[in-house]
């Protein structure tokens, strides 16, 4: 399955989720300070469903 995590998301999530064979962009890894709206286009463009701990998203996912 595809993430992509914002930066909000422990790197151990991360991590374990590589660990089971999941692909993640790490946004912390990639682009640190990336806008919501930069990171919620990386998700729609990957396919991925979206981690994070960042309730901003909400609005922009319904918006």
């Amino acid at each position: 399955m595809n993430f992509v995590a914002d930066e909000s998301v422990d790197r151990q999530i991360v991590e374990r989720l590589r660990d089971d064979g999941h692909s993640v962009w790490y946004v912390a890894e990639m682009a640190p300070s990336i806008s919501d709206d930069e990171v919620l286009k990386l998700a729609n463009n990957e396919s991925a469903s979206l981690i994070t701990s960042d309730k901003d998203f909400g609005e922009l996912v319904f918006r």
